[in-house]
Formats: structure tokens, sequence, C-alpha cells
């Protein structure tokens, strides 16, 4: 009993090791064979329509040695090596290896597959791992796009080349270039890693981390990525691109610069439609315009930039902001036209220059066309304008249908408000000892301003009203109806016209983001959709 027992043993290890044992070559045909023991010892000298099969690859040429002992061929002429159906090499030499189940070619080597073709000088080809490797530049090509580097290593089982070298891939409508690429020849998918480009004749593109889809043209962009126009540079911790309809989105740390209108756009997420020359903008969204050595900041919860560089505009909604170092306001939204350098705080809008607060349905702002500053304000409807007396608690005031300014220097340095105007004004002597408190009605007020004081006050026609002592004027008096102060209110810098939740976000976003930098680069995760490209295919 024991004895079956170890016997049966015995031969299943003798089967087994007869299963791993190398396969010999096997010698099908050949028009001539010789041996000649001077010229080549040990060797089967094989001439004329050789084919050879191993362990399901076939080789054919026009002359081989065969090396019984070592289970090693070496093939001359038009050699053609043939796995199954997918895999096809040709060149003028080869050496193939029984035993270990490599190959290697040269000489004008072609390898060949459904999806591409592989051209180069030399190429090692490993049948257990299905991997060929290549030293010796190298051009691939399929039905979309050609691929040249320096080196590379094709994996048949995945039908993926990765490329650790300078590797180019060009196609019709644009040109990739990086030092490591791994590219699915059946999908078309590319995974850059380190400084990689894209260029075409629309844009520019840099990553160093990124996917490419070659046959839908759309891309995904992670790590110190830009895509530039040739009018505006977009920037984003994650990028999104669809060349076909020229859209692009961006997510974290999102900068547009425009180059043409000297204006930079951020916020935490954009969508980009170049045709369309449009953009949206939220998550802390700010346009900054330069003017005049000076930056203006227009924030909405949501931005939109429309036209084209010469016509642009842009529009704000939900809680719009707008500030620069001498002027800031706020209201529902802001129209801004580039063309007509006409900028519409719409909704309840409020606005300081200096510390003259102006109050309004609607107020215009008004740019000059040559010396890019401020020119005029207009207040529509309802037109309030109140600034603290210097030195005491009251304030003056002053109010009316409509208010017309004028700047000088993005200074307001003359106000004209019309239609049943009143005024009560804070009078001082040049000792600033208050001399009485103006108080009348007009159908006309012309006031000249210095900085934060009003320098004079001019009224016409139906003049009425006087100038009361301090104490002859109680204090509910001297408020004009409508009266709102609010000075608490005012963004004295450009981070305040941010709300504080939308502050929180940016700084966990750049926290995080300096983290993820600061983290060694690896490469991209590969995709389900790659890896099961050719089931869907068959679906």
């Amino acid at each position: 009993m024991h004895f079956l027992l170890f016997l049966s043993f015995f031969l299943a290890g003798i089967h087994t090791l007869l299963a791993q044992a190398p396969k010999k070559i096997n010698i099908e045909f050949s028009d001539f064979a010789d041996v000649n023991q001077t010229e080549i010892p040990d060797a089967l000298l094989l001439t004329g329509n050789v084919r050879i099969n191993h362990d399901g690859a076939i080789l054919t040429c026009n002359k081989a040695y065969y090396f019984q002992k070592e289970n090693y061929i070496k093939a001359f002429g038009n050699v053609q090596i043939v796995q199954g159906d997918t895999l096809f090499m040709n060149s003028k030499y080869a050496e193939y290896n029984g035993n270990i189940k490599q190959a290697y070619a040269t000489g004008n080597v072609v390898m060949r597959s459904p999806e591409m073709t592989l051209s180069t000088d030399t190429l090692n080809f490993d049948r257990k791992i299905q991997q060929a490797f290549y030293n010796s530049n190298g051009t691939i090509t399929n039905k979309d796009n050609t691929l040249k580097s320096k080196s590379g290593r094709y994996y048949a089982n995945e039908k993926k080349f990765q490329f650790l070298t300078a590797v180019t891939i060009t196609n019709p409508k644009y040109v990739v270039k990086s030092n490591h690429l791994d590219y699915y020849n059946n999908s078309g998918h590319s995974y850059l890693f380190g400084p990689s480009t894209i260029t075409s004749d629309q844009n520019f593109i840099y990553t160093e981390k990124g996917f490419y889809d070659s046959k839908k043209n759309v891309g995904h962009f992670l790590r110190k990525s830009y895509i530039k126009y040739k009018d505006r540079l977009i920037e984003g911790d994650s990028l999104y691109y669809n060349r076909n309809i020229e859209f692009a989105s961006a997510t974290n740390n999102v900068k547009i610069t425009d180059s043409i209108n000297k204006g930079i756009i951020k916020g935490h997420y954009a969508e980009m439609y170049k045709q369309k020359d449009s953009m949206f903008v939220t998550k802390r969204a700010v346009a900054i315009n330069l003017v005049d050595k000076d930056s203006v900041y227009i924030h909405g919860k949501r931005l939109l930039v429309t036209g084209k560089p010469d016509n642009r505009i842009v529009r704000a909604f939900d809680n719009a902001r707008i500030f620069k170092t001498d002027m800031s306001g706020k209201c529902d939204s802001i129209h801004s036209s580039q063309k007509t350098n006409l900028t519409q705080l719409i909704g309840k809008p409020i606005l300081w220059n200096f510390d003259n607060q102006m109050t309004g349905d609607v107020m215009h702002l008004i740019g000059n066309d040559n010396t890019q500053k401020l020119d005029s304000l207009k207040v529509l409807n309802n037109a309030f304008l109140v600034s603290k007396d210097t030195l005491g608690t009251g304030y003056n005031q002053v109010k009316g249908l409509n208010l017309f300014g004028k700047f000088r220097d993005n200074k307001l340095y003359e106000a004209d408000i019309v239609q049943n105007t009143e005024v009560i004004y804070y009078m001082r002597n040049d000792a600033h000892e208050l001399i009485g408190i103006n108080k009348n009605v007009s159908s006309k007020i012309n006031l000249t301003l210095d900085g934060n004081t009003i320098d004079t006050m001019t009224f016409f026609t139906n003049v009425d009203g006087d100038i009361y002592p301090e104490k002859d004027l109680p204090e509910n008096a001297r408020k004009l109806r409508g009266f709102i102060w609010r000075g608490d209110e005012r963004m004295k810098t450009k981070d305040d016209i941010f709300p504080p939740e939308e502050n929180e976000l940016n700084d966990k976003i750049i926290k995080a983001s300096k983290d993820e930098l600061a983290k060694e680069n690896i490469p991209m995760k590969i995709r389900k959709e790659t890896l099961n490209y050719d089931k869907k295919k068959k679906k």
C-alpha cells in the first residue's frame, strides 16, 4: 500500500517536471538540411522555406542554424515570428531561445498587432511575460497617432507601450511630448507623468501628471497643469479638457489670466467655452482688472464672463461686491462692459468713495477710454450721499432723485444732486469750530469735495431752509428720511469682499494643495475605462 502511494507521488512529480521542462523546438519544414561541424559546430543548417514551431509560435525564414542541445535558433533573411493571430514580428535577422522563450531581432524590425505597427532597428521579445522592448529609436503607428521614442517597452497582454525617455505622439490635431508616458494602443489612452506638453494650433497644455484620450479628444490633468490660449492662461489643481467642443473646466486654485485686457479671474471652480467666448466661475470667484496702476476687484457667488477680448462683459450674481483702494461697494448683481467702460451696480447698491457713502436704486460707474480711469458716476432714483462730520458725531447728508458725479484721479471731486434735494450739513470755520447746521431743500445742489470732506455747496432754485445753532436743532431733526449709516459694512481691503464661509473654504483648499504638492509625485492610477476597453468594445 505504501509502495503504491509512493509510486503515485513519484509519477505525479515526474509529470510535473515534464510539464515544466522547456519544449523542444520543432522543425516543420526546410528545403535543405545539412550539418557542417567545421563551419557551424553542433548546429543543423536549414536552407529554403524554413518553418519552425515552438509552443504556439511559428518562425519562418530563408536560412536558419538550429542548435539542438541549447534549443536555440539563429534565423537569417525574411525572418517572421507569428504568435497566434495577434502578433507578427519581421526582421532581417533573429535569434530565439526555446528554453526561456525569448526572441532577439535586428535589421528593419517591424512588429504588428491588429491595433498598431512598431518599427525599430533592434527588438527583444520575452514570450513568457509577453513583453517587447527596444533601445534603438522606435516608431509606433496606428489609425490615429504616430509615436516616436528613443526606447520603449510593449506589454502585449495589456496592449500598452511604456516610454521612460523622450517620446513624441503626433496626431493631426496636436503633438504630445513627455519623458514618461504609458500609451494603450487599443484605446488610445495616454498617461503622462513628469513634465509633459500637448501642443496644437488652438492651445498649449502643460502637466506633470495627466490623462489624455486620443480617440475622444478629452484629457484630465492633475499636477502643476495649465492650458494656454493666445489670449488667456488657465491654471488649476485639476483641469478637464474636451478638444472637440473646446471646453475646459478647472477645480481648486483656479486662475484665468487675460493677457489682452490685463485681467485675472480666480475661484475654485470654472467652466470655459472657447468657441462661445464664455466663462463661468464660482467658489470664491473674483474678477481682477488693472486700472491705472490699481486693481478693481469684482466678486459674486457666481461670475459669468462673455464676449470677445474687445467686447468682454463681466457679470457678478448674488451678493456682488466691488473693491479698489479708494472705493468699495456691494449690491445684488454687477454688470461690467469692457467695450462701453460701464459698470452697473444693480439691486440695492451701496458705494463708498473714501468716507462718502452713496446709495440709490441703480448705480453706474463710467470709465474713460483714453486714461483707463474712472470718469463719472450716476446714482439713479433715491440718491443719498452721507459722510460723517469730521470732528463731531453727526452726519452730513444730501438726498435727491438722482446724483451725477465726476472723478479726478479716481476721486469723486464734484457731484450734482437733482430734483427734490434735501441737505443737512455741519458747517465749521477755519478753526474747525461748528458754526451751525445747514438744513434746507432746493431743486438742485452742486457739491465739490476734497477727499473726505465737502469743500463747497451750492443750492439752485426754490431754496428753502436755514442754518441752525447746534442747540436749536434736536437730534431727531438731524437725520433725513431714509437715513441709514452703514459704515461697518464698508470693505477696507480686497479680502473683505468675500464672505467668511468662502474664506474658510479658500484656506482649506490652499492647505490641501500645498500638502499634495509636498508629496512625492507618483503616476496616475490606471482608469477602469482603460483596463476594460476591449470588454466594452466586444459588448
